[in-house]
């Protein structure tokens, strides 16, 4: 059985998923794309040109209700509410929420009254209703039978909480704390704006700008023994290529740098293999563009400052990583429809 997915919102995560899925995707595929504002020719050339992650290889063109990809052929509407779709007509079985603009049970319940059997959502829902899924973490919680809308956190969730677990398991942690260092986004503003948060509105390429993130909240909903026991803030910096999570934890024994180190280069070889990396290169920002991994520990950065004092950075590939567990959890959904 061949799954059919559906993707509403075309934008950054949105057309990263489908170069990914293109790749990568198993018993699925996509039939349906709505974007909220977009026509079919401008998502085909921004698909085909990105300034990120460069030239696709596929080529793609877009006609009035349809993109062409590679002889292929997948639906194409803009309309602004997604719950006026006619997912149900599309043959669609599972709808991706990529917008960023519905991220609420209430929010996407007229969707799932399109006849959809699951929504997948971009973005973390902090609900009891709502299983939200960290690839390598917490991902054996996913049962299709009992849940229909299920969320892959955020980037920065996926690049933090693999690194937790390990050092959580390992040695343990009293509580800490963790900044992304953060590219920027297109929910920054060009030039100077109006934002709820002021220091969000100001110029994105000229400025670092502190403001907010979710990633240490949800933590406590991905691994509950952490639950209130992590805070933390992102720096919007002006790049595109690449972010940078960095951990201060505390953890309740003594400890090394030579162990921190060695019980997370273990798991990147073993159980977290493929979503864990570890580097002993110096390398930078640029050299992790495109990197399928969630997180890749930076070692020669690892410190221990008085035993129980412990630093973390680990890269990751905000785009492209978390793209990546998005398409193996639809990889896992596919496996548990055919169980069903």
């Amino acid at each position: 059985m061949t799954v059919r997915v559906g993707i509403n919102g075309f934008g950054r995560i949105g057309r990263q998923l489908l170069r990914t899925a293109w790749q990568w995707a198993t018993g699925w595929h996509v039939v349906h794309i709505n974007d909220l504002s977009g026509d079919a020719a401008c998502a085909a050339h921004l698909l085909q040109y990105d300034s990120t992650h460069g030239r696709w290889s596929q080529m793609v063109e877009g006609s009035a209700h349809a993109l062409h990809i590679g002889g292929e052929k997948i639906g194409f509407t803009g309309v602004a509410t997604p719950q006026e779709v006619d997912w149900a007509s599309y043959g669609v079985d599972v709808v991706v929420e990529c917008s960023g603009q519905f991220k609420s049970v209430q929010a996407l319940q007229p969707t799932l009254q399109k006849g959809v059997r699951l929504m997948v959502v971009s973005s973390p829902i902090l609900d009891d209703a709502v299983l939200n899924v960290v690839m390598g973490v917490n991902d054996g919680l996913l049962d299709v039978t009992r849940q229909r809308i299920v969320t892959v956190a955020s980037c920065t969730t996926n690049s933090l909480a693999p690194v937790l677990q390990v050092i959580l398991r390992g040695i343990g942690i009293v509580r800490g704390s963790m900044t992304t260092v953060h590219c920027a986004n297109n929910a920054q503003s060009v030039v100077d704006g109006y934002r709820s948060d002021w220091r969000r509105g100001r110029a994105a390429s000229v400025s670092m700008i502190p403001t907010s993130t979710s990633a240490a909240r949800t933590i406590g909903w991905i691994i509950p023994e952490l639950a209130g026991k992590m805070d933390g803030m992102a720096i919007r910096v002006p790049l595109l290529h690449a972010s940078l999570t960095d951990m201060a934890l505390e953890v309740p024994r003594n400890t090394t740098v030579e162990e921190i180190n060695g019980l997370l280069l273990a798991a990147a070889e073993g159980a977290l293999q493929g979503i864990l990396g570890y580097s002993t290169e110096p390398l930078v920002s640029i050299d992790y563009c495109n990197d399928r991994r969630s997180a890749v520990i930076d070692a020669l950065s690892t410190r221990v400052i008085d035993g129980r004092h412990v630093k973390i950075l680990a890269w990751y590939d905000n785009e492209t990583g978390y793209c990546s567990r998005l398409v193996e959890l639809l990889n896992r959904v596919v496996e548990q429809f055919g169980r069903g």
